[in-house]
């Protein structure tokens, strides 16, 4: 593949998911602010990568085996899990909160799945650069990038939408601010990590013999699946639930 194609495939799901969404703005955001929160969000991606390398050699230091149970929780719920949701809520926090733009609690939402998309493209595209997927044909490509348009890009979009729920409510009530974003971020990075635990355990059950895909443990991919569609439908269900419930409340909260 070529150099444009292979940033074209990178960058497609995330904008494919962004449409999608900001089509269900009623009041659409400006489209500098949607760019930078979305770059914003691509540059943090390599920023969790580098912090979860590094939890996972803190964890070894401490002498914990890479096959323990203790390791295992830590490093995806913290490592993962917690270190990339809580990038992509500084990014929010930290470049839209204040601004004049963001006048309403549903915006909390939106921002934060644009801040989840950007981070997801630069992992597509971190992921059709490396050497292995460089080398295969455009097909392989294809697949790999409408198997993470319907998972893992989806994922970011609505655990970032999920906690910037919680975002808009801790605005709406200053008395519990920090409980309220502290659920969302907690409950975020605990659904990403699950999510990464059965993606990586499907992974795991299928081998690839004589050039083809079989799964060499049925009963693994069975319930990783399962687990895997129960976290994407839920929250797909609150994240829809979450913007009528906040487009609702918009003329009594002011911000």
């Amino acid at each position: 593949m070529n150099f444009i194609l292979t940033i074209i495939l990178g960058l497609l799901p995330s904008l494919i998911w962004l449409l999608f969404f900001l089509k269900k703005d009623a009041h659409p955001e400006p489209k500098s602010m949607i760019l930078k929160v979305f770059f914003l969000g691509a540059l943090v991606a390599p920023i969790a990568a580098v912090a979860g390398t590094g939890f996972q050699e803190v964890l070894l230091d401490f002498n914990l085996s890479p096959t323990s149970i203790v390791f295992f929780l830590l490093y995806w719920f913290v490592g993962v899990g917690t270190i990339e949701e809580v990038l992509k809520y500084l990014v929010v926090r930290f470049s839209v909160l204040s601004h004049h733009e963001f006048d309403e609690p549903v915006d909390a939402m939106l921002y934060m799945l644009i801040s989840g998309l950007g981070f997801a493209a630069l992992e597509n595209l971190l992921i059709l650069f490396s050497q292995t997927i460089l080398n295969q044909s455009l097909g392989n490509a294809l697949s790999l990038i409408l198997y993470r348009f319907l998972t893992a890009v989806f994922l970011h979009a609505l655990c970032s939408a999920f906690i910037g729920y919680f975002l808009a409510l801790s605005i709406c009530n200053t008395k519990n601010q920090l409980k309220l974003i502290s659920i969302g971020l907690g409950f975020g990075a605990i659904f990403h990590a699950l999510f990464d635990i059965a993606i990586t355990e499907i992974g795991n059950s299928l081998s690839e013999p004589v050039g083809k895909v079989v799964i060499s443990d049925h009963q693994a991919f069975v319930t990783s699946s399962a687990l895997l569609l129960v976290i994407l439908i839920g929250l797909a269900v609150f994240v829809t639930y979450g913007f009528r419930q906040l487009k609702k409340i918009k003329s009594i909260c002011k911000i």
